[in-house]
């Protein structure tokens, strides 16, 4: 999928997660029995409106997200107003705006997790590499080795090593069968637990292909690939069997550029060389892993249901976890709308078009975490606002506080804006991307 296909896709999921949270904030309004004078598509200037009732439906030149205008926002005066209302009503018309991008998040990721996934499974996984000082580099085990089983069950689909691993009683030891030279060797190791990971490790890096021999001189030894490497992907086609690394091959017309990404020493590089009509790269032996295809999986509904809804209940959890990230790169933790494209156009390139279903989750979502927060004139400065006041037993704050404090978030909201749009435009004109 091309590129600008892809812009306009997020573009469009962005513009609908924005209505969507505006008309969550028109219907409680309405039910509030707030007058709401317009509801429009998009910014000012209008092109045209349409008048129903007390409410004034319009379309806006600018097609950036909606608006809602209520009587009397700031003048508890007006009749009807959003001003004249208690503050746990005016609490609950700030807070449906960003509920709405919750339960649309919730929705999409439940479609997306009930839909076919594609994955790659074969007789075991091959280690890449093993660690210095490990329970895996002490119990002998050798770049090239195929974990076969792991306490007897079958490792079939990445993670199954990882999942079995951590099933396993602390502090036991557990069995590998091993395939190594075409010889089944049967080994123990004891998991040490990774504070870092947060999770048991035995330390090794698994992979599907080991680059065994490349001939000096040869096209691939040209291209900066040696013994020891995994190939990953071929110009954005996993290489998971000699068929699929035929494919990706094939798939470059000649003369054009075979972009190749590398495992090597347990970090991601990346090659390149022409196509001069390469179905296979001259000069290289590969090792791959028997057997290995690409099947489908589908969860049950209500599986993709639980896993959507457990999705959104530990999101505080993992912002949470995700602080010392934005502390140590915050350039890649807190993006604009500019940073959630690109990491858009990443993902659906990397992963599948399906990943689009999941992207415009996240934006949704993002966008209701994002509005929550608790400085005017978000939602979130709106509802602080009204929680106050309700545990004043409904006495206002002065209108002059009020003022101050959006003049406040205002600046602070227009300062973080420029800051992460900068941040954003430095990362794609300088082609830095995600890793993905």
């Amino acid at each position: 999928m091309s590129v600008a296909i892809i812009i306009v896709l997020f573009v469009v999921a962005l513009f609908v997660a924005m209505c969507l949270h505006e008309l969550g904030h028109f219907i409680a309004a309405k039910r509030a029995g707030v007058k709401v004078e317009e509801f429009g598509i998009g910014i000012p200037p209008r092109l045209f409106g349409i008048k129903r009732g007390e409410t004034t439906y319009s379309l806006n030149a600018i097609p950036i997200g909606a608006f809602v205008r209520a009587a009397g926002e700031d003048d508890p005066t007006v009749p009807r107003s959003l001003a004249g209302k208690g503050p746990w009503t005016r609490l609950g018309i700030y807070v449906a705006g960003p509920l709405v991008n919750v339960l649309l998040a919730f929705v999409l990721l439940s479609a997306f997790l009930a839909l076919p996934v594609s994955f790659v499974t074969g007789n075991g996984l091959m280690v890449h590499s093993v660690a210095a000082n490990s329970s895996a580099k002490q119990a002998g085990i050798e770049p090239g080795d195929i974990i076969l089983d792991v306490e007897g069950q079958p490792v079939r689909r990445w993670g199954d090593v990882q999942n079995i691993v951590n099933s396993v009683e602390e502090g036991a030891d557990i069995t590998l069968l091993l395939l190594r030279d075409s010889q089944e060797i049967q080994t123990t190791v004891k998991p040490k637990f990774d504070p870092e990971l947060q999770r048991r490790i035995i330390g090794v890096l698994l992979c599907w292909n080991l680059v065994s021999q490349v001939e000096e001189g040869s096209p691939a030894y040209e291209a900066d690939i040696r013994a020891g490497d995994t190939i990953l992907s071929i110009n954005g086609q996993g290489a998971y069997n000699d068929e699929s690394m035929s494919s990706a091959l094939r798939s470059v017309a000649e003369g054009e550029k075979i972009n190749i990404v590398l495992l090597r020493e347990g970090n991601v590089t990346a090659s390149s060389l022409i196509n001069v009509g390469y179905e296979t790269l001259p000069g290289l032996d590969m090792r791959w892993v028997e057997g290995t295809h690409i099947e489908q999986e589908r969860l049950p509904v209500w599986s993709a249901v639980y896993s959507g809804a457990r999705y959104i209940i530990y999101m505080p959890v993992l912002i949470i976890e995700a602080i010392p990230l934005m502390i140590e790169s915050p350039d890649l933790a807190l993006i604009g709308p500019i940073g959630a494209g690109q990491l858009t156009v990443e993902v659906v390139r990397s992963s599948g078009f399906s990943n689009l279903l999941f992207m415009a989750a996240v934006i949704s979502l993002g966008l209701g975490i994002f509005n929550l927060f608790p400085i005017p004139p978000l939602d979130g400065g709106g509802m602080l606002v009204a929680l106050i006041e309700g545990f004043r037993h409904g006495k206002r704050l002065s209108t002059r506080t009020v003022r101050l404090a959006h003049y406040v978030g205002t600046a602070l909201l227009i300062a973080i804006m420029v800051l992460v749009t900068f941040s954003d435009v430095y990362r794609l004109i300088s082609g830095k991307g995600f890793g993905l």
